[in-house]
């Protein structure tokens, strides 16, 4: 067995300007706070040319720090990490590499590949149909980073609009993914009923000031296509924000028994909007972050759930 104060771990992933997506290193805080030694690839390059182009790289990394595990996130970078058979490797499968039919395949080639595969839905794991060697284990959510100060930024305060109903849209306008014209057309529907609604974009906000907009905003509105376990839903739960959603990853079941959070099962504008209705009429902070806890979601909860993993696949070498 590993001893975790020993266990040195090797993420590879996508470098996302000088760092991993957000959710990843939350993750890699939490693994560290645990006394987890952590080594970091970040994939440079794009596309499934340059993934193959990282492999060299890789390899040395590997026989210099001799890690104990390679994760990998999302399916390139786990085909990436699998290139190399000196080290076991753990890939976690976001969703886009899932719900996307020509990043599936190479998702299909990691996951045959690794010795342990993580998925973070249901549906996920529905649709990649795994054989063996896989557990269904969401990201956690930083439980601490949500208990913020009131206080809110000046660029928040500016953003908040006193008197109108504040929708958090979540995502960004541009990212066809998140169906921003759908949302509009809600919000359009809604305006009709509700005088002032004030649709607020999810881009370019420093981790602090996104938990802000969560505790103050009326609601978050989820329109998109597909999903993963989109973290976004998970961080408003715990903030005890109201959720509005399509029934997309795996939303349906992350806020199941939390009042004032609402799941449409139809894309319909005017369905939705009559869903956002009734969460503003909720009118206070959700139970969501108990809910997060009792799935065992917490980060906290998460890791020690790797840790696990870890320690299995140290048993079979």
């Amino acid at each position: 067995m590993i001893d975790k104060d020993k266990i040195k771990v090797l993420i590879v992933a996508s470098d996302k300007g000088g760092k991993f997506a957000p959710f990843i290193e939350e993750q890699i805080t939490a693994l560290e706070e645990y006394g987890v030694v952590i080594v970091r690839y970040p994939v440079t390059r794009k596309g499934i040319v340059g993934y193959l182009q990282e492999v060299p790289s890789l390899r040395r990394m590997i026989k210099r720090e001799k890690p104990d595990v390679v994760h990998a996130h999302f399916g390139l970078s786990g085909l990436l990490a699998n290139l190399q058979r000196m080290v076991p490797v753990v890939t976690t499968y976001h969703g886009s590499d899932i719900n996307n039919p020509s990043t599936l395949r190479f998702s299909k080639m990691a996951m045959w590949l690794s010795k342990h595969n993580i998925f973070v839905s249901k549906r996920n794991i529905n649709i990649a149909q795994p054989k063996k060697n896989y557990s269904l284990l969401p990201c956690g959510v930083n439980l601490t980073l949500l208990q913020v100060s009131n206080q809110l930024t000046e660029r928040v305060i500016s953003i908040l609009k006193e008197g109108k109903i504040n929708v958090l849209f979540a995502g960004a306008f541009d990212n066809v993914v998140k169906d921003p014209q759908l949302a509009q057309q809600v919000i359009e529907i809604l305006s009709h009923d509700v005088e002032q609604v004030n649709l607020i974009e999810l881009k370019g906000y420093m981790r602090e000031e996104v938990v802000m907009l969560m505790h103050s905003c009326n609601v978050l509105l989820m329109t998109s296509k597909t999903e993963g376990s989109p973290q976004v839903i998970k961080e408003a739960m715990a903030c005890g924000c109201p959720i509005v959603s399509v029934d997309v990853g795996d939303v349906a079941e992350r806020i199941e028994g939390v009042d004032g959070c609402f799941v449409v099962k139809s894309r319909e504008p005017v369905a939705i909007a009559d869903a956002l209705k009734k969460a503003v009429v909720f009118e206070g902070r959700t139970n969501g972050c108990e809910r997060i806890i009792a799935m065992g979601l917490s980060n906290e909860q998460v890791v020690r759930q790797l840790l696990t993993i870890y320690q299995s696949l140290n048993k079979k070498r």
